[in-house]
C-alpha cells in the first residue's frame, strides 16, 4: 500500500472508517458553500419537507431539509460544546439553510479532530458569508485557546462596478492548532526582496558609515530591523563583506496578498473553486515539515494533494464525486508522471461495482467512466441537454503550434444499440471532431461495430485510428484505452496541469521556530 490515499466518499464516513486517531499533521480545508447566494436565500426559513440534495460538483450549496435536521438532532444528542455551539446557532439563524451547512460541518470537525495530532494544525477555508460562524464552530470544537490567526487571502478579480457596497476581493483562512506545540516555520515574502537596493546599502557600508545615523539608507525600515538583528547575532557591525546581512524579505504576515487562478491561466483545470498552488504551497510549508501527513477531506481538483506531493508530504485526499477524482488522477499524472505513488480507494474496481453505481447514480457513473480514459467533464453533473457531449479530450498533432484536435466521448449507463452510435457520428462531424468515442456498460451490438466501421479513420502523422470507437467498461478496467494521438507520445493536451518540480525535502526561504 502506498503512503498517499486518494478516497471516493462522503468524508465523515471514510474518516470513521480509514484515517488513524492522531495520525495527521496537517489539515486543510476548503468546504464548499454558496457564497454568490443573498442573505435572504442563506437565513430564510424551510420547512423541512425537501428531498435529501444530493451535492453534486460545483453545486456549492446545501438545504435545511429532513437530512440536514436529522444530522443537527444527531450532534446536538452527543451533548458537550458542540451541541450548545448548534443549539445557540439554531436560536440566531433559525432552520435555514446555514444552519444546514454549519449541522453537517460539525460532525465533520470533530472527526477532524480527532484524527489530527497534538502537535498538528488546521486551516478551514470560508469566505466572509460564513466565517464568523465557523469560528465560532471551531473553539467549540478545538477550544478558544487553539486559534492562532485569522488570515486573510487578498485577491484581484474582475468585478463590475458596484455601487451600494465595497468590492469583495478576499476569502478568509482560520489557522489553529489541537495542542501546547505546533509546528511552525517563519516564511518570508519573496516580492519584498526585488524591491531592496543592496547596491547602496553595499556602498554605504563600504565608505565605513557603519554608525546609525542620518546618512543611513533608511527609506525602508526592514533594513534597520535585519542591522539591528544581525548586530546582535554576530555583537559587531556588519561589514560590505557580509554577503549574510542581505535581507530574507519581509515575513509574512496575515494578509496575504495572492492572485486568484486566472481563466485564461496554463494551471486553470476547469474547475470553478480552484486555488493557486502558491496559496496552498504557503499553508504547507509554513505549518508542516517534509515526510509529514497533510489531509484535504473537500480537496476538489486537487490543489492541496499537488503542492503536497511537489513540497514532499504525505497526503490523503478525499472528494465526493467521481468528477473531482477523476480530475485528480489526471493531475497528478500531468504533473508528476510516475514519480507519483497512491492508492484509489472507493472507486468501482469490478464490472459488478461499477454496474451498481449505473444503477443508483448514473451521473456519477458518467463522471467515473470519463476519469477512466482521462477525460474531463464538459460541464457540472446535471440533467438536460448535452448536446451528445459527455467529455472531451484534446490533442495536437502538428507540433506545439498546430491547431487543437479533440476526442468527443458519449457515456451510457443503460442499454445501446446503433441509434447510438449514429448520433455520435453525427455529433464528430457537428463539433468538427477528430474522433468520438462511446464507452458503455453493456456489450455493443453487431450492428453498433458496422456503424462504427462506416466511418473510416483519422488519419494523423502516427497512423490510423478509428473515427467511431466502442469501449466497454470491461475492457477499460482490463486496461484498454482509447486509440487517439495521445497514446503514441504525440499528444500535447489542453488544459494539463503543468508538470511540477518536486521540492522534496528541502525547505525554502524559511525559519523554524
Amino acid at each position: 500500500m502506498a503512503d498517499n490515499k486518494l478516497y471516493y466518499g462522503d468524508n465523515l464516513d471514510v474518516l470513521r472508517r480509514h484515517v488513524a486517531s492522531d495520525s495527521v499533521d496537517l489539515i486543510y480545508l476548503d468546504p464548499p458553500f454558496n457564497s454568490d447566494a443573498t442573505y435572504n436565500v442563506l437565513f430564510g426559513s424551510q420547512d423541512g419537507t425537501q428531498a435529501a440534495a444530493q451535492i453534486k460538483a460545483f453545486e456549492d450549496t446545501w438545504t435545511w431539509d429532513r437530512s440536514a435536521a436529522a444530522t443537527y438532532h444527531e450532534t446536538i444528542e452527543r451533548g458537550g460544546r458542540v451541541a450548545d455551539a448548534l443549539v445557540a446557532f439554531r436560536t440566531l439563524v433559525g432552520d435555514s439553510n446555514m444552519l444546514a451547512y454549519l449541522s453537517m460541518m460539525a460532525p465533520r470537525l470533530v472527526e477532524l479532530r480527532r484524527v489530527l495530532k497534538d502537535t498538528g494544525s488546521i486551516y478551514l477555508h470560508c469566505d466572509p458569508t460564513a466565517s464568523h460562524y465557523l469560528k465560532l464552530l471551531l473553539d467549540a470544537v478545538l477550544g478558544p485557546r487553539s486559534f492562532r490567526n485569522e488570515v486573510i487571502w487578498h485577491y484581484r478579480t474582475f468585478q463590475g462596478l458596484v455601487k451600494t457596497y465595497y468590492a469583495r476581493k478576499h476569502d478568509t483562512l482560520l489557522f489553529y492548532t489541537k495542542g501546547n506545540h505546533w509546528t511552525f516555520n517563519q516564511l518570508f515574502d519573496d516580492d519584498y526582496k526585488d524591491t531592496i537596493d543592496y547596491k547602496r546599502w553595499r556602498n554605504w557600508l563600504a565608505n565605513g558609515n557603519q554608525i546609525l545615523g542620518k546618512n543611513m539608507p533608511m527609506q525602508d525600515t526592514r533594513f534597520l530591523r535585519y542591522y539591528r538583528r544581525w548586530k546582535k547575532e554576530h555583537g559587531r557591525e556588519p561589514d560590505v563583506s557580509d554577503v549574510v546581512f542581505k535581507a530574507k524579505g519581509q515575513p509574512v504576515d496575515t494578509v496575504w496578498d495572492m492572485k486568484a487562478v486566472d481563466p485564461k491561466d496554463k494551471s486553470r483545470l476547469g474547475y470553478p473553486t480552484q486555488k493557486p498552488e502558491d496559496l496552498m504551497d504557503r499553508v504547507i510549508l509554513a505549518s508542516s515539515n517534509p515526510g509529514d501527513l497533510v489531509l484535504d477531506p473537500f480537496c476538489g481538483c486537487g490543489t492541496t494533494i499537488a503542492s503536497a506531493q511537489k513540497l514532499g508530504r504525505r497526503w490523503v485526499g478525499i472528494d465526493v464525486t467521481h468528477l473531482a477524482v477523476g480530475l485528480i488522477k489526471t493531475r497528478l499524472s500531468d504533473a508528476f508522471g510516475d514519480k507519483v505513488e497512491y492508492d484509489v480507494i472507493g472507486e468501482p474496481t469490478t464490472v459488478e461495482d461499477a454496474a451498481r453505481l449505473a444503477v443508483e447514480e448514473p451521473y456519477q457513473f458518467q463522471a467515473w467512466a470519463l476519469g477512466l480514459v482521462g477525460a474531463r467533464q464538459g460541464g457540472p453533473i446535471k440533467r438536460g441537454a448535452d448536446k451528445g457531449i459527455d467529455g472531451r479530450l484534446y490533442f495536437h498533432d502538428e507540433g506545439t503550434g498546430g491547431k487543437t484536435k479533440q476526442v468527443i466521448i458519449s457515456v451510457k449507463a443503460g442499454k445501446v444499440h446503433r441509434a447510438h452510435v449514429h448520433e455520435l457520428g453525427g455529433v464528430v462531424v457537428r463539433e468538427g471532431a477528430a474522433i468520438g468515442v462511446l464507452v458503455s456498460f453493456n456489450p455493443p451490438t453487431k450492428p453498433m461495430r458496422e456503424e462504427a466501421a462506416s466511418a473510416g479513420f483519422y488519419e494523423s502523422p502516427w497512423g490510423k485510428h478509428p473515427r467511431i470507437q466502442l469501449l466497454t467498461v470491461e475492457q477499460l478496467l482490463e486496461g484498454a484505452r482509447i486509440d487517439y494521438p495521445a497514446t503514441t507520445g504525440a499528444n500535447v493536451t489542453f488544459k494539463r496541469a503543468p508538470k511540477a518540480k518536486t521540492q522534496g525535502a528541502e525547505q525554502l526561504d524559511l525559519e523554524k521556530d
